[in-house]
């Protein structure tokens, strides 16, 4: 009876607080910054299941302001078509969102998300770049919650049997995916090169990577029409014209690409981290045989786009203090471990790169803080969605056809002024 008489009392101090507290708000507008009760989070597909766990942690401690969890589709376009739909209909349903670190920009322009104090949270403790994905024009309106940076997979066993190094820059990424590669019935080189978002980030990367960049002033101004941007698209667009990109990888997402490179049909894959553990699976054909290295550039080490997610507060909660002090628990660093242990995902704090233990079971983390570190938020846009989705069509477009860079180039730029304007 001890534990009713307990649940009784809990129950009596929530109802109490909740009833004074709304006849405080009472005639308050929805979303009041100083709500407090339960609230829901919002996410993508939860793969390993620990999210479930984490929460249950925020729950016995908070008996009077639990979390629901709501899991959306896996495919990102599908979570964010879920969740407009609900932001444009000013919708209180979500208080937490798990969003793309592409979306933010567009969702803060919008007004859907609403502001956040940065001292409430442990940004110093974070990778420098991740916070960048978090703000829109120069204020906070999210906090970085799991980050993620493009890696090199390559045989291991294959170039060191070549007496080969891995490649630093895109000439001996070439010359290896061009010559050795065929040698032991290989494709040499691919990414994710089919017309979606993961397009946008390789396309985003090899930019950057020659020193371009498509969009700047936080989506304002169309850049892409310059020498960088040119020799950046020529990477991806003499590849497959040569062939060390082979044709079918223009049909490749995530997994097709990481099936290729697990099944010992791929020399050189670039992927996420997360394809780490599943490539060095006691299943896998190529389970010690690879290695992972940062992008190779033009002349050295390239720039990843940078991926993950960040949390933010739907502008219409009625709970925007607890949801606010929930996305601090989940992005403490007892939390942010659970997030690598159990959720297989890439932290943001960045003391967990370098624990010992933690290096020992994830011995890509060293390689992956230098991905990140290097890497740049993908294309920051209000516009975002459209002007992936042009990046996406005009691309492809010219990898299929054999479109010159120049030719490319002209009509991406094109498209994106009809998009966001001359600025």
């Amino acid at each position: 009876m001890r534990w009713k008489r307990a649940a009784g009392r809990a129950l009596l101090v929530c109802s109490l607080l909740f009833t004074g507290h709304a006849g405080a708000q009472a005639g308050e507008p929805a979303g009041g910054a100083d709500g407090r009760g339960p609230v829901t989070l919002v996410t993508g597909g939860d793969l390993t299941g620990y999210l479930r766990g984490v929460l249950d942690g925020w729950n016995d401690r908070h008996p009077c302001e639990k979390v629901t969890l709501v899991e959306l589709p896996d495919a990102a376009d599908e979570v964010r078509a879920q969740l407009v739909t609900e932001l444009r209909a000013r919708s209180d349903r979500f208080d937490v969102l798990n969003i793309d670190v592409a979306w933010t920009s567009e969702f803060a322009a919008a007004g859907w998300i609403r502001p956040v104090d940065g001292a409430q949270f442990p940004l110093k403790h974070f990778l420098p770049p991740v916070v960048d994905t978090a703000t829109f024009r120069g204020r906070l309106y999210a906090v970085p919650y799991v980050t993620n940076a493009g890696l090199l997979y390559y045989r291991k066993d294959v170039l060191a049997r070549e007496g080969a190094r891995p490649p630093r820059t895109w000439g001996e990424l070439a010359h290896l995916a061009k010559t050795v590669a065929p040698k032991y019935g290989m494709d040499g080189y691919a990414g994710q090169f089919l017309p979606y978002e993961g397009l946008t980030a390789n396309v985003g990367e090899a930019v950057q990577s020659a020193g371009g960049s498509v969009l700047a002033g936080e989506g304002s101004r169309v850049t892409v029409d310059s020498p960088a941007a040119r020799r950046g698209l020529s990477f991806l667009l003499d590849g497959v014209r040569e062939g060390w990109i082979p044709r079918r990888a223009l049909t490749y997402k995530e997994e097709e690409s990481r099936k290729a490179f697990q099944d010992g049909r791929l020399l050189f894959l670039r992927n996420w981290p997360y394809a780490y553990a599943l490539a060095g699976a006691p299943s896998s054909k190529v389970a010690g045989k690879f290695g992972a290295v940062p992008l190779p550039g033009p002349d050295g080490p390239g720039s990843s786009a940078l991926g993950g997610s960040n949390l933010a507060v739907n502008a219409q909660s009625r709970h925007q203090k607890t949801a606010t002090e929930l996305i601090s628990y989940l992005t403490s660093e007892p939390v942010q471990r659970r997030v690598l242990t159990e959720g297989a995902l890439p932290p943001v704090w960045a003391g967990l790169y370098t624990d010992p233990g933690l290096v020992r079971r994830f011995p890509y983390l060293p390689t992956l803080k230098r991905g990140v570190l290097a890497a740049k938020p993908r294309l920051k846009s209000p516009h975002y969605d459209q002007v992936s989705l042009a990046v996406q069509a005009v691309v492809h477009d010219a990898l299929v056809h054999g479109r010159s860079a120049d030719a490319t180039v002209a009509r991406l730029s094109r498209e994106l002024r009809a998009i966001v304007g001359r600025g």
